[in-house]
């Protein structure tokens, strides 16, 4: 049997307190996921001329080639969207899996725990452009790989710290009593207990991987033109970012709205306990 985590507050209080960080997010990968119906023109059709300001031939103005700027911001979201969700559920998976049963079994613990600390202390650039190396054809999966495995350390090390001290609570000392396997404690007496911190880890592992993928897409690794994709966008049209501001300004914006609000949505279904947790180093 499980743990009950006594909060002293109503879930329906909880759950009104979180909409409000939680809309943001909802509607603006909603608008991201129809971005390419709504778009006026398609992401690689010159409709004005190069760097044309905003509101001649487009609300945002064009690019560096007279391409809507508008438009492609519209179509470059979904792909980012659905990559940093891929990598930050698979990193969570990892995390959870690895952090809970490394503190059921000491050997495993202790394994984790070093190349975890090994893992860490590779660069996030140099690790993107080994993995790119390794696989020059992956293109965009190669960047989602490099960010797999530069986020599983991190979230192993903040899972087995979270679940470190449920190890030793009572009711996994009666399992182990019982003689109960270690997968069934890993997954059914100590998980449950997590949800909050692996809640709010999801949402820092999606923030680091908008990150990753989008640094890597700035440095031309992974999305090539004419992908509509921000980060690429960014780099694409910097040198005319005088001309038309716009450009360059609109998908930083993307980026960082994009980032801040799912970490938000995430760490607001999250206690202060769990939140402070998950990010203190």
């Amino acid at each position: 049997m499980t743990a009950g985590i006594p909060t002293g507050v109503p879930a329906r209080t909880g759950t009104r307190r979180s909409w409000p960080t939680l809309v943001p997010a909802v509607v603006l990968i909603a608008l991201a996921a129809a971005g390419p119906l709504l778009a006026a023109h398609s992401l690689d059709a010159p409709v004005c001329a190069p760097y044309a300001t905003a509101g001649d031939g487009g609300p945002l103005g064009g690019d560096q080639l007279g391409r809507d700027v508008l438009s492609r911001l519209l179509h470059g979201g979904t792909v980012l969207i659905g990559s940093a969700a891929l990598v930050s559920v698979l990193v969570t998976l990892a995390g959870v899996v690895a952090g809970c049963f490394a503190v059921l079994h000491p050997v495993l613990g202790r394994a984790v725990e070093r190349s975890a600390d090994v893992a860490i202390l590779l660069p996030p650039v140099l690790g993107i452009m080994l993995i790119a190396l390794a696989w020059p054809g992956g293109g965009r999966w190669a960047v989602i790989g490099a960010a797999i495995v530069l986020g599983i350390p991190y979230a192993v090390r903040i899972v087995a710290a979270a679940a470190s001290p449920l190890a030793g609570a009572g009711y996994v000392e009666a399992a182990l009593a019982r003689g109960e396997s270690l997968r069934y404690i890993a997954l059914r007496e100590i998980l449950p207990n997590l949800r909050s911190t692996v809640a709010a880890l999801f949402g820092l592992r999606f923030v680091e991987a908008v990150y990753v993928i989008s640094m890597a897409a700035f440095l031309q690794i992974g999305p090539q033109p004419p992908a509509a994709d921000w980060a690429l966008m960014i780099r694409e049209n910097a040198p005319g970012i005088l001309l038309n501001p716009w450009a360059v300004i609109a998908p930083s914006l993307a980026i960082a709205a994009l980032a801040i609000s799912v970490n938000l949505a995430c760490a607001s279904l999250a206690p202060r306990s769990a939140r402070k947790a998950v990010t203190t180093p």
